[in-house]
């Protein structure tokens, strides 16, 4: 039975924002100097973030959806274009050779949309197959993970997975909802894409996957499509959930392997926020999630870019078990298990 591993990796980003730069020459007028603000732009993690959008040079915050999704066609294909390359080039496999496609994103839509600019511009064979995973948010990566493993291993040809999330087009006009504050003090501007390919060698092969979904508690975390772009709801209450339910999650992916938590040697876990990042080393008695935090400081929150960004950061050695774990709307819990192979 064929084995599917990712054995390339690649990012493209637009320009960088410090953080505390843009609440100095942005944000603090915005929130009128609230101090509730500033505290949570401090305290998000975050050091820096990219944006096509840098608040700025660029507010878009009165801007309609319409005019939002003609920028985001615009500079999510370069994006994307240039994150495909370099995880083909790490992968050392030809555009050529891709059998599947997958583009998740959450904050953009146009047909024809950033898969067929990707068909012309790699340029892919026309036989090629392509799927597009819309609107799943954060945790988009893993069900965009489960389709190319699947994919691989059924037909024996390279796939391609890639994330391209331009949350700056979605900020939203002055507000004093904390909800708000949050997300403006969290998101960046990413494109990651990972390559798996059917044959031996070093990578990180993917042994299991396994989901949660809670839809009780579906309305502690939304992405609505508004006339004023897509705003997102987060409560509060999220991390407290993911706590609650994580170890189960967990417990489904490796028990069946015979492993637990202290067998994994690298968390990729989606950094929703430092309160989500101690809830999840709390719940399973984890050492520090460094690289989580590492791409939240230098990345922010970058959606379903996020885990393909950590992925990419990791320096494992051959037999390292990785969980690979993110969570959306659902709620939904997600997470897969890889080892690293020589």
């Amino acid at each position: 039975m064929r084995r599917a591993r990712i054995r390339g990796t690649g990012a493209a980003l637009p320009p960088p924002m410090e953080q505390s730069a843009v609440w100095e020459e942005h944000f603090r007028d915005r929130f009128a100097g609230s101090r509730v603000a500033e505290r949570i732009f401090a305290g998000a993690g975050v050091r820096r973030r990219h944006a096509v959008a840098d608040p700025r040079a660029e507010d878009v915050a009165h801007w309609s959806t319409e005019s939002r999704m003609r920028r985001y066609a615009e500079a999510a294909p370069p994006l994307a274009h240039d994150a495909v390359v370099a995880a083909l080039a790490d992968a050392d496999v030809s555009a050529a050779d891709v059998g599947l496609l997958v583009v998740a994103s959450c904050t953009g839509y146009a047909t024809p949309g950033v898969d067929i600019a990707l068909a012309g511009s790699l340029p892919l064979d026309p036989r090629a197959r392509r799927l597009v995973v819309g609107h799943m948010g954060c945790y988009a990566a893993m069900p965009g993970l489960d389709t190319v493993t699947d994919y691989v291993t059924g037909n024996g040809k390279p796939a391609v997975l890639l994330c391209v999330e331009l949350t700056s087009l979605h900020a939203q006009p002055p507000t004093d909802d904390t909800e708000q504050i949050i997300c403006h003090a969290l998101f960046g501007d990413a494109a990651a894409a990972v390559v798996v390919t059917p044959d031996d060698g070093p990578g990180l092969r993917v042994a299991d996957s396994a989901w949660r979904t809670y839809p009780g508690t579906s309305e502690h975390m939304t992405w609505h499509v508004t006339d004023l772009g897509f705003r997102m709801g987060l409560s509060r209450r999220v991390p407290d959930i993911l706590g609650a339910e994580v170890e189960l999650l967990v417990k489904d992916l490796l028990a069946p392997h015979g492993r637990t938590p202290a067998d994994i040697a690298h968390w990729a876990v989606h950094p929703g926020g430092p309160r989500v990042l101690d809830t999840v080393e709390s719940a399973l008695s984890l050492p520090p999630l460094t690289a989580s935090r590492h791409v939240l400081a230098e990345f922010g929150n970058c959606s379903s870019a996020t885990v393909p960004l950590i992925l990419g950061s990791l320096d494992t050695r051959p037999g390292d078990a990785v969980v690979a774990m993110a969570f959306g709307p659902g709620l939904t819990l997600s997470a897969a298990l890889l080892v690293a192979e020589p």
